[in-house]
């Protein structure tokens, strides 16, 4: 019997004793017959009891994060010898091995890019995934073509250079550079970190075109990349109409050369076994690009009144990366576990649901097929304090967390840094916060409401950040 149903019949039984009571002379009735309250209580063998304030609430949260959470003994990556790193140093970490023992993909988000100790702790946790798990690509939120000439020459060249080639701007970081070093050591061994990238936008040339022993065609080939740059950012819609056709014509001239130069480019790219694959994938990207990311981007500066286009635009970009993220995964790497570096935006598994940064729209976490989603870990990174950047490099002070925040309950364990997995949780008193929408900063500075479980697999808070101590 339902306890709706069950509170009706106890109801209308009490008002007929009570009636029946009354009228035989009985004073008291209330005496005689227990409140509805009381009898449903008693029915249920449960004591009435007063519910609880929102601070006591939140006292409990505390407690069970507490009692739970996982405390990182460093962030800083270990450091590489001629042997591998020996297991001990990763002992803090072995309490991933059963959460990730079954998944393909492991996702390290971020809060903002620009910070020091994300750029940290995410090297460490690859080294050890990388040594200790298996997981041999990593893929980051850059250009796809630009981490496949990275990987192709980086034993040719410095570990600063190869991270320079490969991913933005944002992460040129002394606290970057280790992860470029140590993958750069271990491309000698039968394992090595393979780089990739998955990322649809532009990052500047990703090949010079020598390989083309055609200097004519490499020249219209820079000059096309130079173009499509230049277009990006400009507000002629018009203008960028009547060259399109020429600037894809350069594109595809090229692309149809790829095949017929594999002997040129495996020369020229010697450390990535997949360099015709994917660079025809790379110009299948940029023809792409031309065609309709360029107007979408112009129609943005048009029109900066309307957010409309500017979810467009980012909408277009997640849906690309998210299929340049599946074709690696099916088409050049299918027996690979993956590591992925990306933005917390990127990665939640419902961003669409995120009341703030930006909300309303699916972004490539959300656009991934359920089966990748049930083989993957997403494990989203915060701050509590501190000083970030932003994508200019311009420093910003960590707002203080909100009461009540996920930054304010896992940050109760006064430790520098915190792990906790939400997804092998049952929804229970003390960890009720992590089923139901919380606020949390994104870049530190900017309100957003979220139901943590339902964007994250687990939460990395690192109590006091710095900016990055960035490389030009």
């Amino acid at each position: 019997m339902s306890k709706g149903k069950k509170r009706k019949i106890l109801f209308s039984l009490s008002i007929a004793l009570t009636s029946f009571v009354t009228f035989n002379g009985v004073s008291n009735a209330s005496a005689a017959v227990p409140t509805v309250e009381e009898r449903v209580a008693l029915d249920n063998k449960l004591e009435v009891k007063q519910a609880r304030t929102s601070n006591e609430t939140l006292q409990d949260w505390k407690k069970w994060t507490n009692d739970h959470s996982y405390n990182l003994t460093s962030i800083q990556p270990e450091t590489v010898g001629k042997q591998k790193i020996p297991a001990n140093k990763f002992e803090d970490l072995e309490m991933l091995k059963p959460l990730l023992h079954d998944k393909r993909i492991v996702f390290l988000g971020e809060s903002s890019h620009g910070v020091a100790e994300f750029n940290l702790a995410k090297t460490r946790i690859i080294q050890f995934l990388h040594q200790e798990m298996g997981y041999n690509v990593l893929a980051f939120e850059s250009g796809l073509g630009n981490a496949m000439n990275a990987q192709g020459q980086i034993d040719k060249q410095t570990a600063q250079q190869t991270m320079k080639d490969a991913i933005f701007p944002v992460w040129w970081a002394k606290e970057t550079l280790p992860l470029f070093e140590y993958s750069k050591k271990t491309q000698s061994t039968d394992k090595p970190l393979k780089l990739a990238g998955f990322d649809i936008q532009l990052q500047g040339s990703f090949t010079n075109g020598d390989w083309l022993q055609n200097s004519q065609l490499a020249k219209q080939f820079g000059d096309a990349e130079k173009q499509l740059t230049e277009w990006s950012y400009s507000n002629d819609l018009k203008g960028y109409q009547k060259v399109k056709p020429s600037i894809i014509a350069v594109y595809k001239q090229v692309k149809s050369q790829v095949s017929l130069k594999e002997k040129e480019l495996k020369e020229a790219y010697p450390s990535e076994p997949h360099i015709v694959k994917l660079m025809e994938r790379t110009f299948a990207d940029r023809i792409r690009f031309a065609e309709e990311y360029v107007e979408l981007t112009i129609k943005t500066i048009i029109e900066q009144d309307k957010y409309d286009s500017y979810l467009k635009t980012i909408e277009w970009r997640d849906q690309a990366m998210m299929e340049n993220l599946l074709w690696l995964a099916e088409e050049v790497y299918p027996t690979e576990k993956f590591i992925v570096w990306a933005h917390n935006d990127h990665i939640r598994k419902a961003q669409s649901e995120v009341k703030g940064s930006p909300d309303s729209v699916k972004l490539m976490g959300e656009r991934l097929p359920d089966i990748y989603k049930k083989y993957s870990y997403v494990l989203g990174l915060y701050m509590a304090g501190g000083e970030t950047a932003n994508n200019l490099r311009e420093p910003m002070a960590v707002l203080p967390p909100i009461k009540g925040s996920i930054e304010d309950i896992l940050s109760s364990t006064n430790e520098p840094y915190t792990f906790i997995d939400l997804r092998n949780r049952q929804n229970e008193r003390g960890n009720s916060w992590m089923f139901e929408p919380r606020l949390s900063y994104s870049w530190g500075i900017m309100e957003e409401s979220l139901v943590p479980r339902d964007q994250y697999d687990g939460i990395l808070l690192i109590d006091k950040v710095s900016k990055p101590n960035y490389i030009k």
